[in-house]
């Protein structure tokens, strides 16, 4: 369900307005449009929705365009043309008292800067925007412990911004914005400041936490792996214009122009791409109804040595080798009762490095399961190589 909605959103600077309007709109390039009217696109007609519930990461360049775009997205600048939809209802139209019930209600904003102020404790910091709109002090100091426990910081509550890390003090930012409850967040550059490590700590943070309130979140980054790691979808930004909107896989395996091939040249591959993607179908006999000499033949034909055991529904049971399905023939056995339970299984989300550790040691094709154990495909040593390809050093290790 889509929560923001974008149609044809654009933003002009400096004078001569109409006129840039009207080149847009005659497909110029941002470039012609400055040399023509001087005015700079800021925004170059962006469309988009955003579906309720997810993580929308748009990311770009400096200069691509993304922050002007999410201070549109509440108004903090008003837009040149376009429509902003939420829940339905267009805010690029609204007058100041609407969009600023919607501000307290809706729409909350993190910033890179942390923005805490030092005479106020934790808690007092995190209480700041209900107090601002009026809320008891005692129903705005149980909605801050709250949102300062989602946070695990209830226990600092009482110290001062001087006394936390760089990292927990954005963390106090994060939930200063959720003791308001809002329905969507808007991220622009929140972790650009932190250090590598606190950074990613905080990103790990961000997902955990997006596990329990489920909010719309729209995060602006200039870091393509933060991108990937933690957006549902992402928009690729350029001179103002959305490049490109995809999966992170999406983007890495089908980029939409030459641009964007340029943008993910140099990704690790192995850290986006995951199991279903370098999966294989796999050869499978139904224990519910296979005898071992439909096994059998069906190894002749295939050319291999071990079939998958699935049942009717396709959930993954064991495996058989060729040796044990001759067994069951001459025994006479059911091959339920000869089949190896203990098949290694990987989910169809693990990403190809974490594979890589799975898969190095083990005999045989790893069997590639939904979270109901439902079979979906194996995974071969071969696809792994090639997927590490361009890591280098793990191919090495696992071919020597």
């Amino acid at each position: 369900m889509s929560k923001v909605k974008v149609e044809h959103l654009t933003k002009i600077f400096g004078k001569k307005q109409q006129q840039a309007l009207a080149m847009m709109k005659e497909h110029k390039s941002k470039t012609e449009i400055l040399e023509k009217t001087g005015a700079t696109v800021g925004v170059y007609d962006a469309n988009f929705e955003v579906n309720e519930g997810e993580i929308f990461v748009i990311m770009g360049l400096s200069g691509s365009g993304k922050s002007t775009l999410i201070r549109l997205l509440n108004r903090l600048i008003d837009p040149t043309d376009g429509e902003i939809y939420i829940d339905g209802e267009d805010i690029a139209k609204m007058n100041k008292e609407s969009l600023q019930e919607v501000r307290r209600n809706k729409i909350n904003m993190v910033f890179q800067s942390f923005a805490l102020f030092p005479h106020r404790t934790i808690l007092e910091n995190t209480e700041l925007g209900l107090e601002i709109r009026g809320v008891a002090k005692d129903e705005r100091r149980k909605k801050a412990e709250q949102a300062l426990e989602n946070s695990s910081l209830i226990a600092f509550k009482d110290q001062y911004p001087e006394q936390l890390s760089g990292g927990m003090q954005q963390r106090v930012g994060l939930a200063r914005a959720l003791a308001n409850n809002p329905e969507i967040l808007l991220m622009d550059e929140a972790f650009s400041a932190l250090d590598p490590l606190i950074r990613r700590e905080m990103q790990d943070e961000l997902l955990d936490l997006q596990e329990n309130v489920k909010k719309t979140i729209i995060f602006i980054t200039h870091d393509l792996n933060e991108a990937l790691r933690i957006g549902d979808r992402i928009a690729l930004m350029k001179d103002g214009q959305i490049m490109q909107i995809g999966t992170g896989e999406e983007i890495l395996t089908n980029p939409a122009n030459q641009y964007v091939r340029d943008f993910v040249e140099d990704v690790d591959r192995s850290k986006v791409l995951t199991a279903q993607n370098i999966m294989e179908p796999a050869i499978t006999m139904n224990i519910e109804a296979d005898g071992p000499n439909v096994a059998l033949n069906r190894m002749r034909k295939e050319g291999v040595s071990m079939l998958l055991a699935v049942d009717r529904k396709r959930k993954l049971k064991g495996s058989l080798t060729a040796l044990k399905a001759l067994e069951a023939r001459k025994e006479q056995l059911p091959l339920k009762e000869v089949i190896d339970k203990n098949v290694k299984k990987i989910p169809q989300d693990m990403l190809v490095t974490d594979i890589f550790d799975v898969i190095k040691d083990a005999e045989a094709p790893l069997a590639v399961v939904d979270d109901k154990d439902k079979l979906l495909g194996v995974v071969i040593r071969g696809s792994v190589i090639e997927a590490l390809a361009q890591t280098g050093d793990k191919e090495v290790e696992f071919v020597g």
